[in-house]
C-alpha cells in the first residue's frame, strides 16, 4: 500500500492498494457513508451504431465517485467492490444518482473521503504499509507421504495442499521407497519455491518425517535450509499448521506478522478466561461497557465488528486513555475463536463490577 495523497482538512486520502492483503485492509478500512473515487469501467448505451451494437452499449473507462452503501471483499477471488450512488462522474454518460459498483484495482489509485479518519482507520492504512516491506513466513506441516503449505497473509492463512508423494510404509518391502521419497521431497520444494518472497520456512509436523525434510534440504537445497527450523507438533494437515501459529514459532521469526500476534493476543485471552480471570470482559455489551468506565488496557474487536457496531469513537476513546487496540481477523482461527465470545473482548486494568 501506497499514500499518495492526503488532506486531513478535507477528510481525504488516496492510496494505491499493491497485494490482496490491501485490498483486505481496505475492506475494513472504508465503511459505509464514505465516499470513493477511482477509474471505473462501465458498459454504455451508444445509439450511434447498427441496432445490436446499440442493444449491448459499449465500455467505456472513466473517473467516477460514489457514496458508499455496501462493501464485499472476496478473498478467492480477490475482488473488492464497493457499491453506492454515483456523486461524480461524466454526466453525459452516466446520470448523477444511479446505482454502481466500484471495483477496486491492484494499482490502481482509489480516493476515500470521511467526515473524521478515525486513529484506528489510519493506523492500519500504516500497517499494511509496513507489512508491504516485509517479506512472507511459511509454515510446512509433513506427515508420511503428504504435507500441507500455510503461506501467512495479512488476513490470515492462504492454504495449499495437501502435497501426495507415493512412499510406503517402511514394515512394506519396496525397493523404490528412497526413490519414492526423494520424489515426495522436490514435490514439496518445487511448491515451496513458488514463492520467492519467503524469508521464514517452519518445517513442522509428527514423527520424524519433518526431520528427515530438514536434512534432506541441508544437502540438497541450502539456500531453503538456511531460512528453516523445525517445530514438532501433534498433527499434521491444517490442524499442525494451527498448532505452530498457537506456540508462537512464527511470532519469533518474523516479530511483526499480523496473524501469529493475532493468534497469540487470543492465546493469551483465552488462557486468561480458563483461569476465570475477573479481568477479563467479553461480548458486545460488556466490552462496551469497560470502555466507557476507561477500564480496557487491550481491546480485541474483530474485523466484522469495527463497522457493524460503529467502534470507530470506542476505539478511539481506547486509545486515547493509553489502551491497546488489536482488530482481529476473521479469516483465521483465532478470529473465529473471538467470534465465538461476542466478537470483542478486553483485558482490563482493574476489576469492574
Amino acid at each position: 500500500m501506497r499514500i499518495i495523497n492526503q488532506d486531513t482538512k478535507e477528510g481525504i486520502i488516496e492510496v494505491v492498494p499493491e497485494t490482496l492483503d490491501d485490498l483486505w485492509h481496505l475492506s475494513h478500512i472504508v465503511e459505509v457513508g464514505d465516499n470513493a473515487s477511482s477509474k471505473t469501467t462501465r458498459r454504455i448505451q451508444d445509439n450511434t451504431g447498427d441496432k445490436l451494437r446499440s442493444d449491448r452499449g459499449v465500455k467505456k473507462t472513466f473517473y467516477l465517485g460514489l457514496d458508499i452503501e455496501n462493501i464485499s471483499f472476496h478473498i478467492f477471488t480477490g475482488k473488492l467492490r464497493l457499491t453506492g450512488v454515483i456523486t461524480r462522474g461524466p454526466e453525459d454518460l452516466i446520470p448523477l444518482g444511479s446505482h454502481h459498483t466500484l471495483e477496486v484495482k491492484l494499482n490502481t489509485p482509489i480516493t476515500i473521503k470521511k467526515e473524521r479518519w478515525p486513529k484506528w482507520a489510519i493506523k492500519r492504512i500504516n500497517q499494511a504499509i509496513d507489512a508491504s516491506k516485509k517479506l512472507s513466513a511459511m509454515i510446512v506441516v509433513l506427515e508420511d507421504d503428504s504435507a500441507t503449505l500455510g503461506l501467512m497473509r495479512q488476513f490470515g492463512i492462504e492454504y495449499y495442499g495437501p502435497i501426495k508423494g507415493s512412499v510406503s510404509g517402511k514394515r512394506i518391502l519396496d525397493k523404490n521407497r528412497q526413490k519414492n521419497i526423494v520424489q515426495f521431497y522436490e514435490k514439496v520444494i518445487e511448491s515451496i519455491e513458488k514463492f520467492d518472497s519467503i524469508e521464514n520456512i517452519v518445517i513442522a509436523g509428527p514423527g520424524f518425517v519433518k526431520n528427515d525434510f530438514y536434512d534432506y534440504i541441508k544437502e540438497k537445497h541450502k539456500d531453503l535450509a538456511k531460512k528453516s527450523i523445525i517445530e514438532s507438533t501433534g498433527s499434521g494437515g491444517r490442524v499442525g499448521i494451527s498448532e505452530v501459529l498457537k506456540k508462537g514459532t512464527v511470532e519469533k521469526l518474523t516479530s511483526e506478522n499480523r496473524v501469529a500476534i493475532e493468534m497469540g493476543a487470543i492465546e493469551k485471552l483465552l488462557t486468561q478466561i480458563g483461569k476465570n480471570s475477573s479481568k477479563i470482559v467479553y461480548g458486545l455489551k460488556e466490552t462496551k461497557n469497560a470502555i466507557n468506565l476507561g477500564a480496557v488496557s487491550e481491546l480485541l474487536v474483530l474485523d466484522t465488528k469495527v463497522a457493524s457496531e460503529n467502534m470507530g469513537d470506542l476505539m478511539d476513546m481506547v486509545e486515547n486513555m493509553k489502551g491497546e487496540v488489536m482488530v482481529i481477523s476473521s479469516e483465521h482461527d483465532g478470529g473465529k475463536q473471538l467470534e465465538s465470545l461476542g466478537g470483542m473482548a478486553a483485558i482490563l486494568r482493574y476489576e469492574i463490577y
